[in-house]
């Protein structure tokens, strides 16, 4: 038998979650290529010709690159600095900052990490401001830094009207997440803006067609007729390219990773290069939890093969569980929860599919067919003791059966999606819904179907009130009385109609700045009122609708949904004034309480109050 220790596999895996990850890190990359004589992991930037011709132009401006740690602006400004003629060994050296004279005759100052700055080097921030201020100046810079830099490196230059007003100018920038501003020589590039589902595949498809594979071509356990001794690393990057089906895997890693963006969780590259070596190498008993060529030969050989899953390890399941927690790839992922979420169909096929005619087309189909990951000897066995009762097996079998389930959701098939219930399989039984008929139906044609619409109004009206109303296709505003937010609400305020009417509307649509917003309009006479909607809300909406109890399923939801009920009254408020609706008889008081009738619709009565002198 034939083993090849690649070099590339070494280097791949000091991408991955290991104590001392140096390829991490764009400083130490160019030296590790070197000594290994390997072709680094190039990563296609997304503003890296934008920045190059800026600064290439007789008329550039200085630029800011900011973002989280990660995200690649020490590689950008790295980049830049090369293809403006600058030198290697210069960028190497220990300077904090590098000059540059520039063919427009300008001087570019390249300061790569604005915290590396001691105190009495941050004068050079007034010459930026002068940069910034005049367009005809001299000098010309790029600074990488993240926003908390940013901030805090005002406080160590001397205040003055330009510096105040350049201050003023990148707060704005950065709370905005505009680019540029007039009157001002400057660009902003928030590389945290970067959508980290549409990096995956790109980076998925640099490290599977990466040369270093050419290491594995006379390896014998490359492709071995017979299963069990196939290399477990190499299985793993046949799933992960996923000509059998489709790209299966990394299409269902994206709509995760597009939820995370929806839900306000950024990833940056390095997480994200971290996240594929270890789906490649992970192995639990492997040295650092990743395997190597002489842990994949000693895996094979002690029959260990199905703990080196690639469907385990995009959970990070090889590693510990404090290491998997306070990785923040693993993490986010960990929220879904997949592999302790199920559903009964999913469960009868994984223990009993191989014995119930009505579900063994299901279990050859999802099971059988993939005896390396799928019906494995261990499974296998696990399943049999469990069925046989034998003592002891079951939390062998409830181990197998978690891996099973979240194989399950990286390989159920598209068409079988809604009837296998795929996303009850996670912690969010609506994602799917709110990913493809929600968010991506807002985004390309603007319309949300009238169901949905419903669904989240009468979810809005059960917060709004705390009783179980069916009502859907109108918002019904309540208070106690004496504020908004009380539990429950009987005083009617004002209903508000959800498809158009007289100037009244509630839709789901993507607002002027291009997020997901339910959006509320009362009249031409007010502001439209808006509820950002991303995932952890629209699961909250859809399960109370469905009716869960507001509280005991997200209090933070909750209380986000009555501050929304609390600026609709605002503005409700406003309206009335605007259209003189709130003239009273000073003599009569009366007031609308509101219960629900035998049909779960909300009615109301009037009640006065008389004051007779």
């Amino acid at each position: 038998m034939t083993i090849i220790k690649s070099e590339w596999i070494s280097f791949l895996r000091q991408y991955g979650p290991i104590p001392r990850n140096d390829n991490m890190y764009d400083e130490s990359i160019n030296r590790i290529i070197k000594r290994k004589k390997i072709e680094p992991i190039i990563i296609e930037s997304v503003y890296l010709n934008e920045l190059i011709e800026n600064f290439k132009s007789d008329n550039p401006k200085s630029v800011i690159l900011t973002g989280t740690a990660g995200d690649g602006k020490t590689y950008n400004c790295r980049e830049v600095w090369l293809s403006l003629t600058g030198s290697l060994e210069i960028w190497q050296n220990d300077d904090k900052v590098k000059k540059l004279l520039l063919p427009n005759s300008k001087k570019l100052y390249v300061v790569k990490d604005l915290s590396e700055l001691k105190d009495e080097e941050r004068g050079i921030l007034k010459l930026f401001v002068n940069s910034v201020i005049d367009p005809d100046d001299s000098n010309v810079f790029l600074i990488a830094a993240n926003d908390g830099q940013l901030i805090e490196a005002w406080k160590h230059i001397e205040s003055d009207p330009m510096t105040e007003h350049v201050k003023q100018c990148v707060e704005e920038m950065l709370v905005s997440g505009i680019k540029e501003m007039s009157d001002f020589n400057l660009k902003l590039y928030n590389l945290s803006q970067i959508n980290s589902a549409r990096l995956f595949p790109q980076i998925v498809d640099v490290v599977l067609q990466h040369p270093g594979w050419n290491d594995c071509n006379n390896c014998s356990m490359r492709e071995n007729d017979q299963t069990d001794e196939k290399c477990p690393i190499w299985e793993n990057r046949k799933r992960l390219e996923g000509i059998k089906d489709n790209k299966l895997i990394r299409s269902r890693v994206t709509d995760l990773l597009e939820l995370c963006e929806l839900n306000d969780v950024h990833l940056p590259i390095r997480q994200l290069l971290l996240f594929v070596s270890n789906m490649l190498l992970g192995h639990p008993e492997a040295k650092d939890r990743l395997m190597s060529c002489s842990d994949a030969v000693k895996i094979v050989g002690d029959n260990k093969t199905s703990l080196a899953s690639i469907y385990r390890n995009i959970l990070g399941e090889n590693l510990t569980e404090r290491r998997r927690e306070s990785t923040d790839i693993f993490a986010t992922l960990g929220r879904f929860g997949i592999g302790n979420e199920t559903s009964n169909t999913i469960d009868n096929i994984l223990i009993f599919g191989v014995d119930d005619p009505d579900l063994y087309s299901y279990y050859q189909q999802l099971v059988l067919n993939d005896t390396y990951y799928g019906a494995d000897p261990t499974f296998r066995a696990n399943q049999k003791d469990y069925l046989e009762g034998v003592t002891d097996s079951g939390e062998s079998f409830l181990h197998s059966l978690r891996s099973q389930r979240q194989r399950l959701f990286f390989v159920i098939p598209r068409d079988k999606e809604e009837e296998l219930k795929l996303w009850h399989l996670t912690t969010f039984q609506y994602a799917g819904e709110f990913l493809s008929d929600v968010y991506r139906a807002a985004a390309e044609n603007g319309k949300v179907a009238t169901q949905i619409t419903s669904r989240i109004s009468q979810g809005l009206n059960r917060i709004f009130t705390g009783l179980l109303a069916k009502n859907n296709d109108e918002l019904i505003l309540a208070t106690s009385g004496s504020h908004s937010q009380a539990k429950v609400s009987r005083i009617f305020e004002e209903s508000i109609s959800v498809p158009k009417k007289r100037g009244e509307s509630m839709q789901i649509k993507m607002n002027n700045i291009g997020k997901l917003v339910v959006e509320v309009r009362l009249s031409s006479s007010v502001a439209n009122v808006e509820l950002p909607l991303q995932l952890v809300r629209y699961e909250f909406l859809s399960r109370v609708a469905e009716g869960a109890l507001p509280g005991s399923f997200s209090r933070e939801c909750y209380e986000d949904i009555l501050g929304f009920k609390s600026k609709l009254l605002k503005q409700l408020e406003l309206r009335r004034k605007s259209d003189e609706e709130d003239i009273e008889d000073e003599s009569d008081l009366s007031f609308r309480i509101i219960w629900l009738n035998q049909e779960g619709l909300i009615n109301d009565k009037i009640v006065e109050v008389n004051y007779n002198e």
